[in-house]
């Protein structure tokens, strides 16, 4: 169909996607920009209680292509659920004090909302997303897609879809829909902690659902879309935890997707005690936690890093349908000792089922003037974690005391120690020590982010997705009539918007492998999975089926691509005898990041085993660390080389 993107799955007829696609099936983007900028705006930055405001009219909107809202929420009615009356930041706020953030009275509504509808006219390419989920409001997702058995809730999606397709059609300045669900794995506790009750219940079916909500969302919006002549984007949130995606199966639910952005971000934290970056680029092959878990023992490969959860899914999309995604805000602990100016050291373990919660043991977050952003407890105190803008960080790697203490609540004013800038080339990742209060928080710089930025121009992706928005910086002379000091800006996202539009255009193929030019009626997916816990090795079974009206005989070959974050070792246990026979990664470690997307496997069907029509085969995979995909599916039969029709549907079917 024209201008959709190679492999984005719908069976709609008429959605128009030139409005929003070019002809090769890449993005319009706004501003110039040949990559995506796709920054989250939170809702609760409102300058309430004396804290500083991030209001609509603060985004850099020349500089952006996507804005994601954060957050709604799903009811207990499984429609999206924002709020009402006159607190509420989407609708009923007003900010009379600042002239830039003037309502306009013909619209229906105040808030956010109002800002949003008014900023959109004026950067009418600049796409805005409804975020729905996020960490503390996920747990509406788990009902409305699961039932308590495990078993789907096919009412709870088509009523949730629905609800999607309504608020679009409300909120006209909304593009399309960003689904932040915090986790559909079925790691036993994966989420917050507060959705344990809920989530444990339904995990065997909480990735069936949730494919199914992607299937469900995508067709109802292209319904949509094709209705009302203006196309709706379907986008996710995706994890970058090789832990929880191990139990989030192969993701088959990506094809639904106008893109995935990656929580590249919180691979390390005061979750527990060991000592690392928040998100580096690359691995050094001494990650602490990895080590202390034995997980180089997975073909020397380290996963926790944006290298390696890039590659996880690319082996299901293109590169131009993936965003790395960066933190502006920093994590740490205190009490650090060991490693390299804390690099890689350790911090006390922490015994408390408040402060840890949803984890038996945790590291020794840091607290006081480390950790101005942060959450509460369940006592209603602070979460230790090191939590900061990164403008915060800077007032303490340059010793300000800065003016905005109080208005976070921090009582502790004064700066003990050096906070001293620390950066790993091979990581790609900076740090801040302090050896004097032996605390060590996670930062990015200007370098860090040069670094991804040229990361993502030169492996063709799709851009870079910012978390959040209110954490760039800027030097601010004299704020609030005193000393001067690093505040709210821009200069981090100027920097990206720069490199991004002299960048070339994104990759729009997902296949490396050359296919063929004609395709077979034949499905291949994959299934039998245990629940991530348990998912070790990984053993899902791969069934081939012949949807032709003609026998495919024994001794045809099936070949596919699968993604460099698992080890070049795939096997079979069936006896069909799968072997890798192009290695993408052949080791003995991925330190500075992989050289290439995909390794290429093999089987063939076995000789007696011939495929009447309609019939199947099954075998059964072994492989240590996750993977989107498969992909690049190729069968071979009688000589001759087809793709699969339901991968390739544009392609004419030669064997039907």
């Amino acid at each position: 169909m024209a201008c959709r993107p190679d492999g984005l799955t719908s069976p709609v007829p008429n959605v128009p996607y030139c409005s929003v696609y070019d002809a090769n099936g890449r993005e319009k983007l706004a501003n110039g920009l040949n990559r995506r900028i796709v920054g989250y705006f939170t809702s609760w930055r409102t300058g309430a209680n004396g804290q500083p405001s991030y209001l609509v009219n603060d985004i850099p909107w020349q500089n952006v292509t996507h804005i994601n809202y954060a957050f709604a929420s799903v009811g207990t009615d499984n429609k999206v659920l924002i709020g009402s009356g006159a607190s509420s930041p989407e609708t009923g706020i007003t900010w009379p004090n600042i002239p830039a953030a003037a309502m306009d009275p013909s619209l229906p509504y105040k808030g956010h909302f109002n800002l949003l509808a008014q900023y959109k006219k004026k950067h009418p390419g600049v796409k805005i997303m409804l975020s729905v989920g996020g960490w503390a409001g996920s747990g509406g997702f788990y009902t409305a897609t699961t039932n308590a058995d495990g078993s789907i809730n096919t009412a709870g999606i088509n009523t949730l879809a629905d609800s999607m397709v309504s608020f679009l059609r409300q909120y006209t300045f909304f593009d399309g829909m960003d689904i932040d669900y915090e986790h559909p794995t079925t790691n036993n506790e994966a989420g917050n902690p507060l959705d344990f009750p809920i989530s444990k219940p339904r995990l065997a079916g909480l990735m069936k659902s949730y494919n199914v909500l992607l299937k469900t969302v995508r067709e109802k919006l292209d319904a949509a879309a094709a209705a009302d002549n203006k196309y709706y984007m379907l986008t996710i949130a995706g994890s970058a935890s090789g832990w929880v995606l191990r139990g989030e199966e192969n993701l088959s639910g990506l094809k639904y997707l106008d893109y995935a952005s990656l929580m590249s971000y919180d691979l390390h934290g005061g979750w527990n005690q060991y000592v690392g970056p928040n998100a580096a680029l690359f691995d050094d092959g001494n990650d602490g936690e990895l080590r202390a878990g034995n997980a180089y023992q997975y073909g020397g490969i380290g996963y926790l890093n944006v290298d390696w959860a890039y590659r996880y899914y690319r082996g299901a999309l293109q590169a131009g349908r993936i965003n790395i995604g960066v933190p502006y805000y920093t994590r740490g602990w205190k009490e650090v000792s060991g490693g390299n100016n804390g690099l890689w050291g350790t911090s006390p373990v922490v015994n408390d089922p408040v402060v840890c919660a949803g984890v038996k043991s945790c590291g020794k977050g840091a607290t006081g003037i480390d950790n101005v952003w942060y959450d509460l407890d369940t006592n209603g105190k602070p979460v230790p974690g090191g939590g900061n803008p990164l403008w915060h960080a800077l007032n303490l790697q340059n010793a300000i005391v800065p003016s905005y203490l109080d208005a976070y609540g921090v009582t502790e004013k004064t700066i003990t120690g050096t906070y001293s800038p620390q950066y790993s080339a091979t990581l790609a990742a900076p740090w801040l020590w302090n050896a004097t209060r032996q605390v060590f928080l996670s930062t990015e710089t200007a370098q860090s982010i040069a670094a991804k930025t040229s990361y993502v121009v030169n492996n063709g992706i799709g851009g870079i997705m910012i978390w959040e928005l209110a954490g760039d910086y800027a030097w601010n002379a004299a704020r609030n009539g005193g000393a001067g000091e690093y505040f709210m800006g821009y200069t981090l996202t100027n920097n990206i918007a720069a490199a991004f539009r002299s960048a070339a255009p994104y990759g729009a193929t997902r296949a490396e492998t050359a296919m063929p030019s004609s395709s077979a009626k034949v499905s291949i997916s994959l299934g039998g999975w245990k629940l991530g816990d348990s998912n070790y090795p990984i053993n899902p079974v791969m069934t081939v089926t012949n949807n032709t009206a003609t026998t495919i005989p024994g001794g045809s070959a099936v070949e596919f691509d699968y993604p460099v974050s698992a080890p070049a070792n795939m096997s079979d246990q069936s006896g069909y005898g799968l072997t890798v026979i192009k290695a993408g990664y052949t080791g003995p470690n991925n330190i500075g990041g992989f050289k290439a997307n995909f390794n290429r496997a093999k089987f063939t069907i076995p000789a007696w085993q011939s495929l009447a029509p309609g019939a199947s085969v099954s075998l059964t995979l072994n492989y240590t660390l996750p993977i989107s995909g498969p992909s690049a599916y190729t069968i071979t039969v009688n000589g001759v080389r087809y793709a699969l029709s339901e991968e390739y549907p544009d392609l004419p079917v030669a064997l039907k």
